[in-house]
Protein backbone atom coordinates (compact mmCIF):
# COMPACT_ATOMS: atom_id res chain seq x y z
CA UNK A 1 0.00 0.00 0.00
CA UNK A 2 1.48 3.39 -0.96
CA UNK A 3 2.26 5.93 1.74
CA UNK A 4 -0.71 8.36 1.92
CA UNK A 5 1.76 11.24 2.16
CA UNK A 6 3.42 10.39 -1.16
CA UNK A 7 2.52 12.55 -4.12
CA UNK A 8 -0.14 11.04 -6.35
CA UNK A 9 0.76 9.86 -9.85
CA UNK A 10 -1.84 11.26 -12.28
CA UNK A 11 -4.18 8.74 -13.89
CA UNK A 12 -6.60 9.03 -16.86
CA UNK A 13 -9.64 8.15 -14.68
CA UNK A 14 -10.62 7.77 -11.00
CA UNK A 15 -12.97 5.55 -9.01
CA UNK A 16 -15.16 6.73 -6.15
CA UNK A 17 -12.68 5.29 -3.66
CA UNK A 18 -9.86 7.31 -5.19
CA UNK A 19 -11.98 10.48 -5.17
CA UNK A 20 -12.79 9.86 -1.49
CA UNK A 21 -9.05 9.52 -0.76
CA UNK A 22 -8.56 12.87 -2.50
CA UNK A 23 -11.11 14.43 -0.11
CA UNK A 24 -8.88 13.42 2.82
CA UNK A 25 -6.15 15.76 1.56
CA UNK A 26 -2.55 15.17 0.56
CA UNK A 27 -3.44 13.38 -2.69
CA UNK A 28 -1.49 15.92 -4.75
CA UNK A 29 0.97 16.67 -1.97
CA UNK A 30 0.42 18.23 1.47
CA UNK A 31 -1.86 21.28 1.39
CA UNK A 32 -2.70 20.96 -2.30
CA UNK A 33 -5.96 20.59 -4.21
CA UNK A 34 -8.50 18.14 -2.86
CA UNK A 35 -12.14 17.32 -3.39
CA UNK A 36 -14.77 17.95 -0.70
CA UNK A 37 -15.99 15.05 1.43
CA UNK A 38 -19.51 13.63 1.13
CA UNK A 39 -22.18 14.83 1.01
CA UNK A 40 -20.63 17.76 -0.92
CA UNK A 41 -18.60 15.47 -3.18
CA UNK A 42 -20.87 15.66 -6.21
CA UNK A 43 -19.42 12.85 -8.33
CA UNK A 44 -18.94 9.10 -8.07
CA UNK A 45 -16.11 8.83 -10.57
CA UNK A 46 -14.01 10.68 -13.11
CA UNK A 47 -14.15 8.74 -16.38
CA UNK A 48 -11.79 10.99 -18.36
CA UNK A 49 -9.17 13.59 -17.55
CA UNK A 50 -6.52 14.96 -19.90
CA UNK A 51 -4.05 17.76 -20.49
CA UNK A 52 -4.93 18.27 -24.15
CA UNK A 53 -8.52 17.10 -24.69
CA UNK A 54 -11.76 19.00 -24.66
CA UNK A 55 -13.31 21.55 -26.96
CA UNK A 56 -10.34 23.94 -26.70
CA UNK A 57 -7.56 21.32 -26.71
CA UNK A 58 -6.26 22.54 -23.33
CA UNK A 59 -7.54 19.74 -21.12
CA UNK A 60 -10.82 18.31 -19.98
CA UNK A 61 -12.53 16.36 -17.21
CA UNK A 62 -15.61 14.15 -17.37
CA UNK A 63 -17.27 13.08 -14.13
CA UNK A 64 -20.39 11.11 -13.30
CA UNK A 65 -22.86 10.92 -10.44
CA UNK A 66 -25.26 8.00 -10.07
CA UNK A 67 -28.58 9.37 -8.89
CA UNK A 68 -30.49 7.60 -6.15
CA UNK A 69 -33.87 8.91 -4.93
CA UNK A 70 -32.50 9.14 -1.36
CA UNK A 71 -29.80 11.71 -2.17
CA UNK A 72 -29.82 14.31 0.60
CA UNK A 73 -30.66 17.28 -1.64
CA UNK A 74 -33.93 15.81 -2.97
CA UNK A 75 -35.57 15.93 0.46
CA UNK A 76 -34.69 19.52 1.28
CA UNK A 77 -34.87 21.42 -2.03
CA UNK A 78 -38.47 22.29 -2.89
CA UNK A 79 -40.33 19.81 -0.72
CA UNK A 80 -42.85 17.95 -2.83
CA UNK A 81 -41.02 18.98 -6.03
CA UNK A 82 -37.69 17.17 -5.68
CA UNK A 83 -34.91 18.36 -7.95
CA UNK A 84 -31.14 18.59 -7.62
CA UNK A 85 -30.33 22.27 -7.09
CA UNK A 86 -28.54 23.61 -10.19
CA UNK A 87 -26.02 25.24 -7.86
CA UNK A 88 -24.81 21.75 -6.89
CA UNK A 89 -24.17 20.96 -10.56
CA UNK A 90 -22.16 24.19 -10.83
CA UNK A 91 -20.27 23.29 -7.67
CA UNK A 92 -19.49 19.85 -9.12
CA UNK A 93 -17.92 21.48 -12.16
CA UNK A 94 -15.96 23.95 -10.00
CA UNK A 95 -14.73 20.91 -8.01
CA UNK A 96 -13.59 19.30 -11.26
CA UNK A 97 -11.69 22.41 -12.44
CA UNK A 98 -9.84 22.59 -9.09
CA UNK A 99 -9.13 18.86 -9.21
CA UNK A 100 -7.78 19.22 -12.76
CA UNK A 101 -5.44 22.02 -11.66
CA UNK A 102 -4.00 19.81 -8.88
CA UNK A 103 -3.94 16.74 -11.12
CA UNK A 104 -2.00 18.66 -13.77
CA UNK A 105 0.70 19.66 -11.29
CA UNK A 106 -0.18 23.06 -9.87
CA UNK A 107 0.23 23.54 -6.11
CA UNK A 108 -2.32 25.17 -3.83
CA UNK A 109 -5.88 24.75 -2.59
CA UNK A 110 -8.75 25.19 -5.03
CA UNK A 111 -11.23 28.02 -4.59
CA UNK A 112 -14.16 28.90 -6.85
CA UNK A 113 -13.73 32.49 -8.00
CA UNK A 114 -16.67 33.06 -10.31
CA UNK A 115 -18.69 32.11 -13.33
CA UNK A 116 -19.80 33.99 -16.43
CA UNK A 117 -23.00 32.70 -18.01
CA UNK A 118 -25.18 29.97 -16.53
CA UNK A 119 -28.20 28.45 -18.24
CA UNK A 120 -30.60 25.85 -16.83
CA UNK A 121 -32.57 24.06 -19.52
CA UNK A 122 -33.87 21.06 -17.58
CA UNK A 123 -33.90 19.30 -14.22
CA UNK A 124 -32.27 16.43 -12.41
CA UNK A 125 -34.97 14.52 -10.53
CA UNK A 126 -35.03 11.32 -8.45
CA UNK A 127 -36.03 9.53 -11.70
CA UNK A 128 -32.74 10.48 -13.33
CA UNK A 129 -30.31 7.58 -13.50
CA UNK A 130 -26.96 9.27 -14.19
CA UNK A 131 -25.58 12.78 -14.30
CA UNK A 132 -22.57 13.46 -16.50
CA UNK A 133 -20.44 16.59 -16.03
CA UNK A 134 -18.25 17.63 -18.95
CA UNK A 135 -15.68 20.37 -18.36
CA UNK A 136 -13.35 21.80 -21.02
CA UNK A 137 -10.42 23.91 -19.90
CA UNK A 138 -10.35 27.16 -21.89
CA UNK A 139 -7.38 28.88 -20.27
CA UNK A 140 -4.83 27.99 -17.61
CA UNK A 141 -2.42 30.42 -15.96
CA UNK A 142 0.41 29.03 -13.91
CA UNK A 143 2.67 31.37 -12.01
CA UNK A 144 2.26 33.42 -8.88
CA UNK A 145 -1.48 33.07 -9.53
CA UNK A 146 -2.78 29.68 -10.67
CA UNK A 147 -6.07 30.12 -12.46
CA UNK A 148 -8.23 27.75 -14.49
CA UNK A 149 -11.04 28.98 -16.70
CA UNK A 150 -13.40 26.41 -18.18
CA UNK A 151 -16.75 25.88 -19.85
CA UNK A 152 -18.97 22.97 -18.90
CA UNK A 153 -22.25 21.24 -19.35
CA UNK A 154 -24.33 18.82 -17.31
CA UNK A 155 -26.27 15.96 -18.87
CA UNK A 156 -29.09 14.06 -17.17
CA UNK A 157 -29.43 10.66 -18.80
CA UNK A 158 -27.79 12.07 -21.93
CA UNK A 159 -29.85 15.27 -22.15
CA UNK A 160 -28.12 18.62 -21.54
CA UNK A 161 -29.84 20.34 -18.60
CA UNK A 162 -27.25 22.93 -17.54
CA UNK A 163 -24.39 24.90 -19.09
CA UNK A 164 -21.83 27.22 -17.56
CA UNK A 165 -19.30 29.40 -19.33
CA UNK A 166 -16.25 31.08 -17.89
CA UNK A 167 -16.08 29.06 -14.65
CA UNK A 168 -13.05 30.36 -12.76
CA UNK A 169 -11.11 28.46 -10.10
CA UNK A 170 -7.91 29.66 -8.49
CA UNK A 171 -5.41 27.89 -6.32
CA UNK A 172 -4.39 29.64 -3.12
CA UNK A 173 -0.96 29.06 -1.66
CA UNK A 174 -0.78 25.95 0.48
CA UNK A 175 -0.14 26.67 4.15
CA UNK A 176 1.17 24.44 6.93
Amino acid sequence: MPNPHDFHTPQPSYTRGELLRSSEGGYFGPGNAQLPAPPMLMMDRITEISLDGGEFGKGHVVGELDIVPTHWFFDCHYRGDAIMPPTLALDAMWQMVGYWLGWSGSPGKGRAIGVGEVECTGEITPNTQRVRYEVAMRMVRRGKLVLGIADGRVLADGICVFTAKDMRVGLTKATD
